[in-house]
């Protein structure tokens, strides 16, 4: 027989080693970082608990902003000039992620050229990239690396790195509120197979997002105000997806949630940047 305080400590541990396995899981979703078997998983090719994972997703997120954020924080330590130093870091999180969320973005764009919308489900499921993904991501890089260069000149390269990693974390929070909010647009896609979180599992991201954001941002004395536009507008992007979602597809695929999570980025960094003054 276990005492009781073996009893919570066995509690305890199980419990830290399910975070540990959601976290996993979401980087293995998220990324094509190497993620090793963890001792305790029984199948780390499972499908993943949907709400499990999207607790930890900003966590996730901050952790795959980790080497993008190096990769700028050096370039410009070595004197890279900052556009250069802004689009090494973008490529970098662009292979780290296989273009995960941009091809999202590209087929919701592609989207807007289906009349009705059996059509408009037809072209997202399409592979070939038509003139409004093309436009979509083109636009998408470019500010990207734009208001990432442009912060690089505002900024020391540790608070500009910081950056990077809040912005991953809470764009890819946002990501997850189509999911949340909307039921799946088709029956036979990825989002249908997989579930939707909860929103008890989505409010607990979006306050841990919040946290790791707030925190980046104290410790670099980043301004006040730009750290409130930072987490305000992927918040007001995450529902303005939604409700474009809703109308134009009567519901969400993982490729919404893709395109959220590349437009809220972009969001997170300009409030950021119009609070940001030379």
């Amino acid at each position: 027989m276990l005492s009781d305080d073996q009893a919570k400590a066995s509690v305890s541990l199980n419990a830290w080693q399910s975070v540990l396995c959601d976290l996993a899981a979401c980087l293995r979703f998220y990324s094509r970082l190497p993620v090793p078997r963890l001792p305790w998983e029984t199948d780390p090719h499972a499908a993943p608990d949907i709400n499990g994972m999207a607790r930890v997703v900003p966590l996730g997120g901050a952790i795959i902003g980790f080497l993008p954020a190096l990769i700028l924080a050096g370039a410009l330590l070595l004197d890279l000039e900052p556009w250069v130093s802004a689009a090494l870091s973008v490529a970098t999180m662009t292979l780290i992620t296989g273009a995960f969320h941009e091809d999202g973005l590209a087929d919701m764009a592609d989207s807007f050229g289906g009349a009705t919308l059996s059509r408009r489900l037809e072209i997202m499921k399409d592979s070939r990239l038509g003139s409004f993904g093309a436009s979509a991501l083109t636009l998408g890089f470019l500010l990207r690396v734009g208001i990432l260069a442009t912060l690089a000149t505002r900024l020391d390269p540790v608070p500009a790195a910081l950056v990077v990693i809040a912005s991953a974390a809470l764009s890819r929070t946002a990501g997850l509120t189509p999911l949340v909010f909307l039921a799946p647009a088709r029956h036979d896609g990825a989002s249908h197979a997989v579930g939707q979180p909860s929103r008890d599992a989505y409010w607990l991201a979006a306050i841990l997002a919040a946290f790791i954001a707030i925190a980046l941002g104290w410790c670099v004395d980043l301004p006040r105000p730009g750290i409130g536009l930072m987490l305000i507008s992927p918040a007001l992007t995450g529902l303005a997806m939604t409700r474009i979602s809703a109308r134009h597809l009567n519901g969400q695929t993982g490729d919404v949630a893709g395109a959220t999570q590349q437009v809220a980025e972009i969001a997170a960094m300009l409030g950021l940047l119009i609070a940001t003054h030379p």
